[in-house]
């Protein structure tokens, strides 16, 4: 029978990595092919257009439409003030239909950081850049929260050891905070409250997600929470101990200034949340390093399921049945029998599972 390979999240001490930094609208490109940037430089920046609001001038001044523009002190086009208009801005346009005088707020400026240290490797004009960097890499199974960096500092004794209170202090602030195999709600808060950029932990149980959010997350890309601090979890749903070997990376990257991303997209167009510890000197973070395990999938190997309803749980795989199965929606594909630890085993499609490290 033909293997089946399942991939798993990417743990590497040393590997090239680039990053498109794009502007939503067009701007202005700030920098150049070939210089060196660090992850909170502005690399781009354009301004998006200002909300409009509309004021029926015609009945304040009970005026005839028409005639409402021989009226204005300030022909369109013009800069208003708050205090001579219900927003500062400018005159957009008048209605000679309905008599209502268009005002464009300010425009919003927009900035684009470089996100990680390193450099421009190609300039998108108008649009953006690339950066390209060289250094560890670590990717998570879940997270929440938006792009951030800061200084990375282990606060645990081992893998296996739950991230506390007293982790957090004064000297926390700033930082990129990595635990064990887990974190609560009321932790999180107190990281919050003392300034942490970001808690890296192996497990993480969904009725605190639920907590720290206010709401159920569904299928939604996530990223754009704005919550105060950036989580990522390595492992799963539940107390589970962080992956030895993704524990002692980030332990021997201590100290160095990291970039991370809570970005998470479980389907079609998959995204996983990452912490990148550029090497100081562009060189590869850690010699021997090597990317996380390929090859095929077989019995005795553990797997982390990545779809619902089981999302999140690690487990051994049992059996490789080599039959096709029909699921629910009538499509048959290849499954595989999985034990979460609890004495049953579960039939589960093999493109709904990942391996990780055993």
């Amino acid at each position: 029978m033909a293997h089946s390979y399942t991939p798993g999240l990417k743990v590497t001490g040393s590997t090239t990595l680039r990053r498109e930094r794009k502007l939503p609208l067009p701007g202005d490109v700030l920098v150049q092919v070939g210089q060196r940037v660090s992850a909170s430089d502005i690399v781009a920046r354009t301004q998006l257009p200002g909300n409009v609001q509309a004021v029926n001038v015609a009945n304040l001044l009970g005026v005839l439409p028409e005639d409402v523009e021989e009226f204005l002190t300030k022909p369109v086009g013009s800069h208003v003030e708050k205090c001579h208009a219900p927003v500062q801005g400018s005159i957009e346009s008048v209605s000679k239909v309905t008599g209502q005088v268009l005002l464009r707020e300010e425009p919003i400026p927009v900035e684009v950081d470089a996100y990680v240290d390193g450099t421009i490797v190609e300039v998108h004009p108008r649009s953006g850049v690339t950066v390209e960097t060289r250094g560890a890499f670590i990717q998570g199974i879940f997270g929440v929260g938006g792009e951030t960096c800061g200084e990375l500092r282990v606060s645990v004794s081992g893998p296996e050891a739950p991230l506390e209170e007293r982790a957090f202090d004064a000297s926390s602030r700033g930082k990129v905070i990595v635990g064990g195999a887990y974190v609560t709600t009321a932790v999180l808060r107190k990281a919050i409250a003392q300034g942490v950029k970001a808690v890296v932990v192996g497990g993480f149980d969904d009725h605190d997600l639920r907590q720290l959010l206010g709401y159920d997350l569904g299928v939604a890309i996530t990223g754009s929470e704005e919550l105060g601090i950036t989580l990522i979890v390595t492992e799963g749903f539940g107390s589970i101990p962080m992956a030895s070997r993704t524990f002692e990376l980030l332990r021997s990257c201590e100290g160095r200034h990291v970039s991370v991303s809570g970005a998470t997209q479980i389907r079609a167009g998959v995204q996983r949340p990452e912490i990148v510890a550029p090497a100081a000197d562009g060189a590869g973070a850690r010699e021997g390093a090597h990317d996380s395990v390929e090859g095929g999938l077989k019995t005795g190997d553990m797997v982390r399921v990545i779809r619902q309803p089981y999302f999140g749980r690690i487990g051994k795989v049992t059996a490789l049945p080599p039959e096709l199965m029909p699921l629910e929606t009538e499509a048959r594909v290849r499954v595989l029998e999985v034990d979460f630890g609890n004495g049953s085993r579960t039939l589960l499609p093999r493109a709904n599972v990942e391996m990780i490290e055993s």
